[in-house]
């Protein structure tokens, strides 16, 4: 299966764009960056222990609810981007095996060229904002 790692350049820049536009919108629906940011309710009197206990829980917390936003609240929208990493339209999604995408997406990853123009962007990204 076609991937961002395996594929020619001008494959690769307008297939990262689609996917940018998409994960743009998937970062609205599923309000992971919000719920990424909530902090633990820590009372004034609790010791290092107790908050460091109270963060981690937190960060649990919020770990679930971005899974339970991922992958039930907007499974479709999900879908959409792990299909367009692997060039794969998503109305044919349903077309393949979940290994086939778990393999792409594995082969993907494992490129530091494709991962480190990622981070490029979003360091990018952040400088912009």
């Amino acid at each position: 299966m076609k991937n961002l790692a395996n594929c020619k350049p001008s494959e690769f820049l307008r297939q990262t764009n689609k996917i940018r536009k998409s994960v743009s919108k998937w970062l609205t629906d599923t309000d992971i960056m919000n719920i990424r940011l909530r902090q633990a309710d820590i009372p004034d009197d609790a010791t290092e222990e107790e908050k460091k206990e109270a963060r981690l829980e937190q960060a649990k917390s919020n770990l679930n609810a971005i899974l339970d936003a991922v992958l039930d609240d907007h499974p479709d929208e999900t879908l959409e981007v792990l299909a367009l990493v692997c060039f794969v339209e998503p109305e044919d999604v349903d077309n393949h095996p979940v290994s086939e995408y778990l393999e792409s997406v594995t082969e993907m990853l494992a490129d530091k060229a494709v991962i480190g123009f990622f981070t490029s962007l979003m360091q990018l990204a952040n400088l912009l904002t």
